[in-house]
């Protein structure tokens, strides 16, 4: 077989082959399904690091040139030319919707927006301190429960509206958790606003009061969402597809992707470029956490520098950064945080150390920064890319149910426990 490899064990010199797929872009992989069947061992990746576990159309990542695409089109592309709402259209329907269908399909969501009123109770139950994330994936998980007619998922039809529906819910039900958390006024979606400009409504409304929203407040909140809306194979789109294959719900797979969002090494990171922020304090401390942040021995990290994945510039971030500058410009913000951001980013971006090791600004560090510029608390950051992610995670679920049948995720395990006693 000439489109494979050859792996040797040097204990005993027996050779073993395995067949290479080529992508239509990237990285080769080397098909290991039969590797304990030859061999009877396992191959061991912690993290899946170096494991493709899908087959995939949607989303690709090149790290190392900062490359960043969705179904072909690059990121810069469409933050540029694009609103989210197309983006949504992109990833569930693979391609990108005429004029008249990005119309037909905005008024679709704005229908499917409200909640059944029976959720409220749900809302009511919880304290007033729970976290918003903890109240959203209970709300998304108990959606099976409210719209029971939508739980045989073996019809596109069916499967499409469910995806519609949840995409629609979301940010309604983000809204309303903040503000039962706050104890202000239901707000419902108001079906005159787009997608993004009635979520921000939702946040701000009062009664009897008229609630402005400025072009640029949409514009970066709705990039927010946009450049947040797949990346690959990340942990809560794995956790996504690892729960979709055992045919739970989507609903479930929805909530169970919310729960790995909630880490503070994931959907929590731009939360915590702000406590960064605000544990520095001034622009004249800097430089002393710059210090503490090149010190292996000092447990400090900079937060908002670097990727998993990006070894190069975060493509993201060089379309939030010139974003959060006019958002700053137009609403006439000068904060502390965003001076001392701003002292960071410049040292890091001149310093060796930084550029050695590929430390650049990546998408949290400026995300944080223009949610914190729109009025959003930090504890809202995560609930804010679920709103973001939930077009990717249904895509990929989608697109794990119509390659037929799965087979259940069961990663193996290097067992270091005792011996049978």
């Amino acid at each position: 077989m000439s489109n494979s490899v050859t792996l040797t064990d040097n204990r005993n010199g027996k050779s073993y082959e395995f067949p290479i797929y080529d992508a239509s872009v990237g990285p080769s992989v080397v098909d290991m399904s039969s590797f304990y069947k030859q061999t009877g061992m396992f191959s061991y990746d912690e993290g899946l690091t170096s494991t493709a576990t899908c087959k995939s159309q949607i989303t690709y990542i090149d790290g190392d040139k900062g490359i960043l695409t969705h179904r072909g089109y690059p990121i810069e592309w469409l933050a540029e030319n694009k609103l989210f709402l197309d983006v949504i259209h992109l990833l569930l329907y693979k391609d990108l919707p005429s004029e008249q269908r990005l119309d037909d399909f905005r008024y679709e969501l704005k229908k499917r927006s409200y909640i059944h009123q029976g959720m409220h109770k749900l809302f009511d139950a919880f304290p007033d301190n729970a976290h918003p994330m903890a109240i959203l994936q209970a709300s998304v998980a108990s959606l099976s429960a409210f719209y029971p007619d939508h739980l045989n998922m073996d019809i596109k039809e069916e499967y499409m509206e469910m995806a519609a529906r949840i995409v629609a819910k979301i940010p309604t039900l983000v809204a309303t958790a903040y503000r039962y958390k706050n104890g202000f006024p239901m707000a419902y979606p108001n079906l005159d606003r787009g997608f993004t400009e009635n979520f921000l409504y939702m946040l701000r409304t009062y009664p009897y009061d008229h609630v402005r929203l400025r072009p640029i407040e949409v514009k970066a909140l709705d990039t927010v969402f946009m450049l947040h809306a797949d990346h690959e194979q990340n942990a809560s789109t794995a956790t996504v597809r690892a729960v979709g294959s055992t045919q739970a719900h989507p609903y479930a797979c929805i909530s169970s992707g919310i729960g790995a969002l909630w880490g503070h090494a994931h959907g929590g990171a731009n939360e915590g470029v702000i406590r960064m922020l605000e544990r520095i304090g001034s622009v004249d401390r800097v430089d002393e956490f710059i210090k503490k942040a090149k010190d292996k021995n000092d447990p400090f990290r900079l937060m908002g520098f670097g990727h998993r994945v990006y070894k190069n510039f975060d493509p993201r971030a060089k379309v939030l950064k010139k974003l959060r500058d006019q958002l700053i410009d137009e609403l006439g913000i000068d904060t502390n945080l965003i001076k001392i951001a701003s002292r960071i980013e410049e040292i890091a971006l001149n310093d060796d150390y930084f550029i050695q090791r590929n430390l650049y600004p990546n998408v949290d560090f400026h995300s944080g920064l223009i949610l914190k510029a729109l009025g959003i608390p930090n504890e809202m950051f995560a609930a804010i890319f679920v709103i973001g992610r939930t077009p990717g995670w249904i895509a990929q679920w989608i697109e794990q149910k119509e390659q037929g049948a799965l087979k259940i995720v069961r990663p193996r395990q290097l067992y270091l426990g005792e011996t049978q006693k």
